[in-house]
């Protein structure tokens, strides 16, 4: 993974300089995040060195664009429109600190939405015409009820892991957090007013369903929850550490540090390969 890393530097470093260093382009390395436009069902892979895209059918992830912006917080909203965070390639005059930024033509190109040099978000889920995004650099929950262009903060349960939204209940949310004893799991029926502890439990979330809730360790073990924690099934294992993790309709996805990207269609029992780096 470090070997993958630290090329994965180099190169980037030799494409922000202008050079022809296609034959080194590291490719989707240290991945942030998921999604799957609606609109032609391809998987898009947000990383360090840039948005690349897998098509319905091909195993291959071909960069999108020349933009080699790092996209920490990135979701899809509908087909082709992605809300993203992160920081900007360096040939371009922005801030260090992109805070919320937009695409309407998937991900060809990206707009400022807001805080603009004041946040760089880590996590953004959108559920119920809401945005969630944690901003690391203030360590706050932010809500935005008109597609991020105003926010409003919400309690947190602690330094944030990962946020998730019930899709069929829209003040009921889980999240992963660090405490004092350590990583838990917690829930808001309040909409992310008040937070309650479930379970000692750390990991990546997705939750397609008011009724499954899934839960990816570190130790790569996918759980899956019917009650938002309380009663864990152990599903399966992804092989490896997770960096990203998607569900899509009744697909799950899940990143690798290495870029290798897996889906299962059995809800976590097993796991195959949908694109290698």
């Amino acid at each position: 993974m470090f070997v993958a890393l630290a090329v994965g530097v180099v190169a980037l470093a030799q494409l922000r300089n202008g050079d022809n260093v296609e034959a080194e382009d590291p490719g989707p390395v240290h991945v942030h995040g998921l999604g799957v436009d609606p609109a032609d069902a391809a998987l898009f892979i947000a990383t360090h060195t840039g948005l690349f895209r897998v098509a319905e059918g091909e195993r291959t992830a071909v960069r999108v664009g020349d933009d080699l912006q790092d996209t920490m917080g990135f979701t899809i909203v509908g087909p082709k429109r992605f809300l993203g965070s992160g920081h900007p390639d360096l040939r371009q005059d922005l801030p260090p600190l992109l805070g919320l930024i937009e695409s309407t033509d998937a991900g060809r190109t990206w707009e400022p939405v807001s805080l603009l040099g004041a946040a760089d978000f880590h996590i953004l889920r959108s559920a119920h015409g809401r945005v969630y995004g944690y901003d690391v650099t203030q360590d706050k929950l932010l809500v935005s009820s008109d597609q991020g262009r105003s926010w409003d903060e919400l309690a947190r349960p602690g330094p944030l892991v990962d946020v998730a939204a019930d899709p069929s209940e829209s003040r009921q949310l889980v999240a992963v957090a660090q405490t004092r004893q350590g990583p838990a799991l917690f829930e808001s029926t309040t909409g992310g007013e008040q937070w309650s502890a479930i379970a000692s439990l750390a990991g990546l979330l997705a939750w397609p369903a008011s009724d499954r809730l899934y839960v990816v360790t570190q130790r790569g073990e996918v759980f899956v929850t019917p009650d938002r924690g309380r009663l864990l099934e152990l599903r399966g294992r992804i092989g490896g550490e997770p960096a990203a993790f998607l569900a899509h309709d009744d697909d799950l996805y899940v990143a690798l540090h290495d870029g290798t990207i897996k889906r299962s269609v059995d809800g976590g029992r097993s796991w195959s390969v949908r694109s290698a780096p």
